[in-house]
């Protein structure tokens, strides 16, 4: 199996050149790009495994590509950005971002956080087919949909699909921040927390939850999440 690939997108040479012999003397194969349309032409040819992204780019507003890439091509990405304040960081996991380093960084972090988010990917794939079924509604995995008993879609991203496919694969148990974390990976903490907060308030809102009551995704506080729904996997 090849290694996965890793787009960087970043108008810094050093940058790119630091990052890309990071992630190649770690086993990843890389392309990277300095300008925006150079890396959306690539997309044509297909989706890498992770997009590393800068937002302070030349060509494009950064926030919107996250955005296109996590609700289109269903990608993971990363933002790396020279940005460090709180708002940025909230606002590029709600428009999709899987996650958020912010500059100056070490590269061993970026590959470590590759890497962990990888691991859950994986370990998040249900084990029969890309679809699940579950009051009223239908997950597409394999396009990143929500569909409703009257057949409209709304995307979801590729970190929101994470999240959902814990909750569904684990239907009507207790599951612990601890094991979201350990389970889709990234690295503990109020940043992890942050991003779980968004992630499953944007489903509950797709999935049209009353935020006050909601029916599927229970908050137990204290301890976790639990998944009220009936699944079933095809």
């Amino acid at each position: 199996m090849s290694m996965p690939l890793v787009s960087i997108l970043d108008d810094e040479p050093e940058i790119r050149q630091m990052l890309t012999e990071a992630l190649e003397e770690a086993g990843f194969r890389t392309q990277s790009f300095a300008r925006a349309r150079e890396f959306e032409a690539s997309l044509k040819r297909g989706t890498p495994d992770v997009c590393l992204v800068d937002l302070s780019l030349p060509d494009t507003d950064g926030l919107a590509l996250v955005h296109r890439l996590a609700l289109e091509r269903g990608a993971a990405v990363i933002i790396i950005s020279g940005r460090a304040q709180v708002q940025d960081r909230v606002t590029g996991l709600e428009l999709g971002a899987d996650d958020y380093i912010t500059k100056p960084f070490d590269p061993a972090e970026v590959v470590a956080r590759i890497r962990a988010r990888l691991r859950g990917g994986m370990r998040a794939l249900p084990k029969a087919g890309d679809t699940a079924r579950f009051n009223g509604w239908t997950a597409h995995f394999d396009r990143y949909t929500l569909e409703n008993e009257a057949g409209t879609e709304t995307p979801f991203s590729h970190a929101e699909g994470e999240v959902l496919r814990l909750f569904l694969q684990n239907s009507k148990r207790l599951i612990s921040r601890q094991q979201m974390q350990e389970t889709l990976g990234g690295a503990a903490g109020e940043s992890f927390d942050r991003a779980m907060d968004v992630r499953i308030s944007r489903l509950r809102t797709k999935l049209g939850e009353d935020p006050k009551n909601p029916r599927l995704i229970k908050t137990i506080y204290g301890a976790g999440y639990i998944f009220l729904g009936d699944v079933n996997w095809s």
